[in-house]
Protein backbone atom coordinates (compact mmCIF):
# COMPACT_ATOMS: atom_id res chain seq x y z
CA UNK A 1 0.00 0.00 0.00
CA UNK A 2 0.93 3.73 0.01
CA UNK A 3 2.71 4.95 2.89
CA UNK A 4 1.12 8.16 4.62
CA UNK A 5 3.84 10.76 2.43
CA UNK A 6 3.02 8.63 -0.58
CA UNK A 7 -0.71 9.52 0.21
CA UNK A 8 -0.36 13.28 0.78
CA UNK A 9 2.16 14.28 -2.21
CA UNK A 10 -0.59 12.69 -4.33
CA UNK A 11 -2.92 14.16 -2.78
CA UNK A 12 -1.83 17.95 -2.73
CA UNK A 13 -1.11 17.29 -6.24
CA UNK A 14 -4.52 16.87 -6.59
CA UNK A 15 -5.43 19.67 -4.24
CA UNK A 16 -3.43 21.97 -6.65
CA UNK A 17 -5.32 21.60 -9.70
CA UNK A 18 -9.02 21.42 -8.12
CA UNK A 19 -8.24 24.58 -6.82
CA UNK A 20 -6.96 25.96 -10.08
CA UNK A 21 -9.66 25.02 -11.76
CA UNK A 22 -12.20 26.53 -9.10
CA UNK A 23 -10.25 29.78 -9.46
CA UNK A 24 -10.49 29.58 -13.50
CA UNK A 25 -12.40 27.67 -15.41
CA UNK A 26 -15.26 27.57 -12.22
CA UNK A 27 -14.84 31.44 -11.19
CA UNK A 28 -14.82 30.16 -7.17
CA UNK A 29 -13.62 33.10 -4.83
CA UNK A 30 -10.06 32.60 -4.20
CA UNK A 31 -9.90 31.89 -0.45
CA UNK A 32 -12.71 29.37 -1.34
CA UNK A 33 -10.54 27.22 -4.23
CA UNK A 34 -7.52 27.46 -1.60
CA UNK A 35 -10.30 25.36 0.58
CA UNK A 36 -10.68 23.46 -1.90
CA UNK A 37 -7.47 22.37 -2.69
CA UNK A 38 -7.03 22.14 1.20
CA UNK A 39 -9.90 19.60 1.64
CA UNK A 40 -8.81 17.55 -1.52
CA UNK A 41 -5.46 17.27 0.68
CA UNK A 42 -7.11 16.22 3.95
CA UNK A 43 -9.80 13.47 1.89
CA UNK A 44 -6.44 11.98 0.54
CA UNK A 45 -5.84 10.84 4.16
CA UNK A 46 -8.69 10.69 5.93
CA UNK A 47 -8.73 6.38 4.96
CA UNK A 48 -6.28 6.21 7.40
CA UNK A 49 -7.77 7.19 10.16
CA UNK A 50 -8.28 3.16 10.52
CA UNK A 51 -4.66 2.76 10.54
CA UNK A 52 -2.59 1.10 13.34
CA UNK A 53 0.23 3.41 13.03
CA UNK A 54 0.27 5.98 15.34
CA UNK A 55 1.82 8.89 14.47
CA UNK A 56 -0.21 9.59 11.05
CA UNK A 57 -3.48 8.75 13.16
CA UNK A 58 -2.36 11.20 15.94
CA UNK A 59 -1.68 13.75 13.22
CA UNK A 60 -4.93 13.03 11.55
CA UNK A 61 -7.55 13.46 14.44
CA UNK A 62 -4.98 16.67 15.52
CA UNK A 63 -5.88 18.08 12.39
CA UNK A 64 -9.36 17.42 12.03
CA UNK A 65 -10.27 18.40 15.57
CA UNK A 66 -8.70 22.18 14.47
CA UNK A 67 -10.10 21.89 10.82
CA UNK A 68 -13.55 20.67 11.15
CA UNK A 69 -14.61 23.41 13.57
CA UNK A 70 -12.95 26.66 11.79
CA UNK A 71 -15.16 25.21 8.78
CA UNK A 72 -18.38 24.52 11.17
CA UNK A 73 -18.01 28.39 11.85
CA UNK A 74 -20.39 30.04 9.52
CA UNK A 75 -22.74 27.47 9.87
CA UNK A 76 -22.83 27.86 14.08
CA UNK A 77 -22.81 31.82 12.92
CA UNK A 78 -25.85 31.33 11.45
CA UNK A 79 -27.77 30.05 13.94
CA UNK A 80 -27.69 33.44 15.90
CA UNK A 81 -25.25 32.17 18.93
CA UNK A 82 -23.54 34.78 20.47
CA UNK A 83 -19.92 34.86 20.51
CA UNK A 84 -19.42 32.98 23.54
CA UNK A 85 -21.93 30.05 22.88
CA UNK A 86 -19.93 29.95 19.73
CA UNK A 87 -16.71 29.22 21.15
CA UNK A 88 -17.91 26.97 23.62
CA UNK A 89 -19.39 24.94 20.86
CA UNK A 90 -16.05 24.91 18.94
CA UNK A 91 -14.79 23.73 21.67
CA UNK A 92 -16.67 20.95 22.25
CA UNK A 93 -16.22 19.73 18.29
CA UNK A 94 -12.81 19.86 19.31
CA UNK A 95 -12.89 17.67 22.14
CA UNK A 96 -15.17 15.66 20.19
CA UNK A 97 -12.95 14.73 17.47
CA UNK A 98 -9.93 14.51 19.38
CA UNK A 99 -10.77 12.52 22.34
CA UNK A 100 -14.26 10.85 21.32
CA UNK A 101 -14.43 10.20 17.83
CA UNK A 102 -10.51 8.78 17.83
CA UNK A 103 -11.36 5.96 20.39
CA UNK A 104 -14.02 4.89 18.62
CA UNK A 105 -11.64 4.70 15.47
CA UNK A 106 -9.80 3.27 17.22
CA UNK A 107 -11.98 0.55 19.39
CA UNK A 108 -14.52 -0.24 16.08
CA UNK A 109 -12.44 -0.10 12.88
CA UNK A 110 -9.93 -2.27 11.31
CA UNK A 111 -7.32 -1.33 8.89
CA UNK A 112 -8.78 -1.82 5.55
CA UNK A 113 -12.34 -2.25 6.58
CA UNK A 114 -15.50 -0.09 5.23
CA UNK A 115 -13.86 3.20 6.32
CA UNK A 116 -11.87 2.07 2.90
CA UNK A 117 -14.64 2.12 0.65
CA UNK A 118 -16.92 3.68 -1.66
CA UNK A 119 -19.81 4.17 1.05
CA UNK A 120 -16.78 5.59 2.97
CA UNK A 121 -15.82 7.71 0.21
CA UNK A 122 -19.58 9.13 0.47
CA UNK A 123 -20.50 9.59 4.15
CA UNK A 124 -17.18 11.90 4.08
CA UNK A 125 -18.62 13.85 1.33
CA UNK A 126 -21.93 14.35 2.81
CA UNK A 127 -20.45 15.10 6.04
CA UNK A 128 -18.40 18.06 4.81
CA UNK A 129 -21.43 19.40 3.17
CA UNK A 130 -23.56 19.20 6.08
CA UNK A 131 -20.63 20.47 8.57
CA UNK A 132 -19.19 23.60 5.29
CA UNK A 133 -21.96 26.29 5.04
CA UNK A 134 -22.24 28.39 2.69
CA UNK A 135 -24.57 30.79 0.85
CA UNK A 136 -24.75 29.29 -2.37
CA UNK A 137 -24.97 25.55 -3.23
CA UNK A 138 -22.32 25.49 -5.42
CA UNK A 139 -19.94 26.34 -3.25
CA UNK A 140 -20.86 23.96 -0.64
CA UNK A 141 -21.03 21.14 -3.49
CA UNK A 142 -17.40 22.36 -4.40
CA UNK A 143 -16.20 21.54 -0.79
CA UNK A 144 -17.84 18.00 -0.73
CA UNK A 145 -16.85 16.77 -3.86
CA UNK A 146 -13.53 17.97 -3.01
CA UNK A 147 -13.00 15.82 -0.19
CA UNK A 148 -14.54 12.59 -1.93
CA UNK A 149 -12.37 13.40 -4.69
CA UNK A 150 -9.17 13.73 -2.07
CA UNK A 151 -10.82 10.34 -0.38
CA UNK A 152 -11.10 8.85 -3.71
CA UNK A 153 -7.26 8.87 -4.43
CA UNK A 154 -6.46 7.63 -1.31
CA UNK A 155 -8.12 4.60 -2.84
CA UNK A 156 -7.20 4.18 -6.24
CA UNK A 157 -3.46 4.71 -4.92
CA UNK A 158 -3.85 1.93 -2.33
CA UNK A 159 -5.20 -0.28 -5.34
CA UNK A 160 -2.49 0.76 -7.13
CA UNK A 161 0.47 -0.49 -4.75
CA UNK A 162 -1.44 -4.07 -4.59
CA UNK A 163 -0.44 -4.51 -8.26
CA UNK A 164 2.87 -5.61 -9.14
CA UNK A 165 3.70 -4.81 -13.09
CA UNK A 166 7.68 -6.46 -12.75
CA UNK A 167 7.64 -8.72 -15.84
CA UNK A 168 5.01 -10.11 -18.13
CA UNK A 169 2.53 -11.02 -15.11
CA UNK A 170 0.05 -9.13 -13.10
CA UNK A 171 0.55 -9.78 -9.62
CA UNK A 172 -1.80 -9.03 -7.13
CA UNK A 173 -1.13 -8.68 -3.15
CA UNK A 174 -3.26 -9.58 -0.38
CA UNK A 175 -4.15 -6.10 -0.20
CA UNK A 176 -5.76 -6.18 -3.99
CA UNK A 177 -9.20 -5.15 -3.96
CA UNK A 178 -9.74 -4.61 -0.05
CA UNK A 179 -9.73 -0.70 -1.12
CA UNK A 180 -11.76 0.38 -3.68
CA UNK A 181 -14.75 -1.83 -2.61
CA UNK A 182 -18.63 -1.49 -1.58
CA UNK A 183 -19.15 -3.92 1.00
CA UNK A 184 -16.44 -5.86 3.02
CA UNK A 185 -16.98 -9.64 4.75
CA UNK A 186 -18.29 -7.93 8.01
CA UNK A 187 -22.47 -7.64 7.85
CA UNK A 188 -21.91 -5.33 10.99
CA UNK A 189 -19.84 -3.20 9.40
CA UNK A 190 -21.64 -2.97 6.27
CA UNK A 191 -25.26 -2.41 7.99
CA UNK A 192 -23.53 0.18 10.01
CA UNK A 193 -21.63 1.99 7.25
CA UNK A 194 -24.82 1.71 5.10
CA UNK A 195 -26.65 3.34 7.95
CA UNK A 196 -24.16 6.05 8.78
CA UNK A 197 -24.59 6.91 4.80
CA UNK A 198 -28.44 6.52 4.82
CA UNK A 199 -28.69 9.00 7.85
CA UNK A 200 -26.43 11.83 5.91
CA UNK A 201 -28.30 11.56 2.55
CA UNK A 202 -31.17 12.24 4.75
CA UNK A 203 -29.69 14.88 6.66
CA UNK A 204 -28.52 16.49 3.54
CA UNK A 205 -32.14 16.60 1.90
CA UNK A 206 -33.28 18.16 4.68
CA UNK A 207 -30.83 20.61 4.69
CA UNK A 208 -31.41 21.45 0.90
CA UNK A 209 -34.67 22.16 1.68
CA UNK A 210 -34.04 24.15 4.58
CA UNK A 211 -32.09 26.62 2.60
Amino acid sequence: MASYRGHLAFASGLGFIYGGIGASALQMPPALALLGAGVVTIGGLLPDLDSDSGVPVRELFGLMSAVVPLIMMPRLINLHLSHEEVILWLALIYAGIRYGLSRLFKRFTVHRGMFHSIPAMLIAGLAMFLVYDAPVLSQRAFIAVGTMIGFFSHLVLDEAYSVDFRGLTIKLNKYAGSAVKFFSPSLIANVSTYGILGLLIYLAWRDLFAH
